[in-house]
C-alpha cells in the first residue's frame, strides 16, 4: 500500500519491464526485519535490486529506470516541461510522503489519537494539493503536463489513491480530481495498483 511502491510499479509496468515482486508487509513490520535491513538500511519501501546492485529510493529508483531503459521516456524533451515534472515529483516526495508516512501516522495515532491522524494527513495533503493544482491549471491536458504521461503522473496517482483511503475531499481539486480518473483507466496503471498486487489481501 506504499505510494512510493506504487509509483515504481507505475514506471516499470509504463516502461514495459518485466520484474519479480518481492512483498515486504509494512503492517506486520518487515521492513525492519534483520533480512530487509541488510538491503535497505533505512527500513523504508521499495528497494530495487538490479543484479548486485540495490537502489532504496523511490525517486532514484525511477531516475536509475529512466536512464537505463530510456523506452516510453517518463520526462520530456522540452526543457521548461522537465523542470514542471520535477516540481510536481518533488513536492510530491518532499511535501507530502514525508508527513504521511506509516511510522509518523503511528506516532500521531498513539500520541494524540485517531482523529488528529486523521486531521494530520488532511491538512497535510491538502497543503500539497493546493500548490500542485495551481503548478499545472496552466499546463495540463489529459494527464498532468500535456497529453503524455509523464513523472509527474507517476508520483500524482498514488498519492490521490493514498488520501482517499483517508477520505479526504477532493472538492476544491478538480484538476487532481480529473487526472486520477484519466489515470484509473490505464492499463499499467491499473496492475500497478495496490489492491492488485499479490499480497492485497494480506495487507488490507
Amino acid at each position: 500500500m506504499s505510494s512510493c511502491a506504487y509509483s515504481v510499479r507505475i514506471a516499470l509496468n509504463l516502461k514495459g519491464l518485466e520484474y519479480e515482486y518481492k512483498a515486504v508487509n509494512l503492517f506486520k513490520r518487515e521492513q525492519e526485519s534483520p533480512e530487509y535491513l541488510k538491503i535497505n538500511p533505512i527500513g523504508y519501501v521499495p528497494t530495487l535490486k538490479d543484479g548486485d546492485f540495490v537502489i532504496s529510493d523511490s525517486f532514484a529508483i525511477i531516475m536509475y529506470l529512466e536512464e537505463k531503459y530510456p523506452q516510453c521516456p517518463l520526462l520530456p524533451h522540452d526543457l521548461k516541461k522537465k523542470a514542471l515534472n520535477y516540481q510536481a515529483a518533488n513536492i510530491v516526495t518532499s511535501s507530502i510522503q514525508p508527513l504521511v508516512r506509516l511510522p509518523v501516522l503511528g506516532y500521531i495515532g498513539r500520541s494524540l489519537g485517531q482523529d488528529e491522524k486523521i486531521s494530520w494527513v488532511h491538512k497535510h495533503m491538502g497543503k500539497g494539493f493546493a500548490p500542485l493544482e495551481k503548478l499545472l491549471k496552466d499546463h495540463a491536458g489529459k494527464y498532468a503536463t500535456g497529453d503524455e504521461l509523464f513523472l509527474a503522473d507517476v508520483f500524482l496517482e498514488p498519492i490521490i489513491n493514498m488520501s482517499q483511503r483517508y477520505k479526504f475531499d477532493m472538492s476544491e481539486y478538480p484538476l487532481l480530481s480529473r487526472l486520477s480518473k484519466a489515470y484509473q483507466e490505464l492499463p499499467a496503471i491499473q496492475a500497478a495498483m495496490p489492491q492488485n498486487q499479490p499480497d492485497a489481501a494480506s495487507t488490507n
